[in-house]
């Protein structure tokens, strides 16, 4: 401690120690404001003891609807709705659609079979332990995993209860595993499917790499998961979610009964700049090509895996145009790779603390700002790779003179 006080002043702003210190507080933050919003009858439970409308609705509703034997209504917005309404004893504006994939549904279930704020809170605290306990294998510290609590989706996640930090773990444990466990790294794959959008680069990237192992073990796990399902839930249910597609695109992408302003990605920043469908496609498509061709050549590079990694899992987000800011825990997986590759330095800390920053912009004006933390993530990427392809012609130089 006597050390840490009497070290310069921008070496204390910028140690581990503080760093520690800081994530330590935001946590500590972040629990008394739940906890206060709980106490006030503002999260989770009204004054009335009635569950307060939110995304994890949805998914309770939904879990209902399974143990009433009518999986497939999940997939009718009407009786869905009609669900929600029921599971919260009281009116609400809006509606809270379930986009998932079946499988999903048998998490659904599994929560509805407890109470609704038991099953709210034990989702969040499971989810977020799966999280940080990813977070704290991949960069190979145990400190990381407080680290990964005070990230600002962290909260955004627990606030309405969605389901980011879980896409974020089986991304983050998909990625951890793929060389030395390729078989389980398929598996965690196979289990993100719940979320294909995704798993859009996943394929592209590991055939390219020659991940073969990985793909049969990912295409395995998900044919199960859709076989099981279909025993389970009824070809009914499945031509359910097939229908509701469509529906889906048109309302959230074409008609943004969501809000344009709430969608990350390239799509929604050109919808909600005004642009027309066809705009924000050509916009989404361009990023989505950019992303795949450098992330293909960086893969096909000499450079440490976990800079790969964090290529792909920041990919991931631009790839999608049907991104919330409740997803980007999976942006902290990629920020998590690249502590593994080396320590952050103080240029890099600064633009973790910024990325950071423009997450929690978005507590207060709902716009796509998120696209400005994941330019800053890629920017260290970009940097990180640039040194390296900058340390052999340094050390030529150097042999030379």
């Amino acid at each position: 401690m006597d050390n840490f006080a009497f070290m310069p002043w921008k070496a204390r702003l910028f140690s581990p120690e503080t760093t520690m210190r800081v994530c330590f507080a935001v946590v500590v933050c972040y629990a008394a404001f739940l906890a206060g919003m709980f106490i006030a009858h503002n999260w989770v439970i009204d004054a009335h003891g009635r569950p307060i409308d939110a995304d994890f609705i949805d998914v309770w509703a939904a879990g209902q609807l399974v143990l009433s034997h009518a999986p497939q209504a999940v997939y009718d917005w009407h009786l869905h709705r009609l669900a929600e309404l029921r599971a919260v004893g009281h009116e609400f504006k809006g509606y809270y659609g379930w986009h998932y994939a079946p499988p999903f549904l048998f998490v659904a279930a599994l929560l509805a079979c407890v109470s609704y704020v038991p099953a709210y809170l034990g989702f969040t605290i499971a989810t977020l332990a799966a999280f940080a306990a990813t977070m704290a294998r991949i960069v190979g510290r145990k400190e990381a995993a407080l680290i990964a609590c005070a990230f600002p989706a962290i909260l955004l996640n627990a606030s309405v209860g969605q389901n980011g930090c879980l896409s974020a773990a089986l991304m983050g444990a998909s990625l951890l595993l793929l060389d030395e466990k390729p078989i389980l790294s398929g598996i965690f794959l196979g289990l993100l499917t719940y979320k294909p959008q995704f798993g859009i680069l996943f394929p592209l990237v590991l055939a390219l790499d020659g991940r073969w192992r990985a793909i049969a073990s990912a295409s395995m796990t998900a044919a199960l998961m859709m076989i099981i399902s279909w025993l389970a839930f009824g070809a009914e249910t499945w031509r359910a979610f097939f229908h509701s597609i469509p529906h889906t695109t048109q309302a959230v992408l074409v008609q943004g009964e969501a809000g344009f302003n709430k969608l990350q990605s390239v799509f929604g920043l050109v919808r909600w700049l005004g642009g027309g469908v066809d705009a924000g496609w050509i916009g989404q498509f361009s990023v989505l090509a950019i992303a795949a061709i450098a992330t293909l050549w960086l893969w096909r590079r000499d450079v440490p895996f976990a800079l790969k990694a964090a290529a792909l899992a920041l990919s991931s987000l631009l790839a999608t145009p049907y991104l919330y800011v409740y997803d980007f825990p999976v942006l902290a997986i990629a920020l998590g790779f690249l502590a593994r590759q080396r320590a952050f330095d103080a240029l890099e800390k600064m633009a973790v603390v910024a990325a950071s920053l423009s997450i929690i912009v978005f507590l207060g004006f709902s716009v796509p700002i998120g696209l400005v933390a994941i330019g800053l993530v890629a920017a260290l990427i970009v940097r990180r790779v640039t040194r390296l392809a900058e340390a052999p012609a340094l050390h030529v130089a150097m042999q030379r003179a």
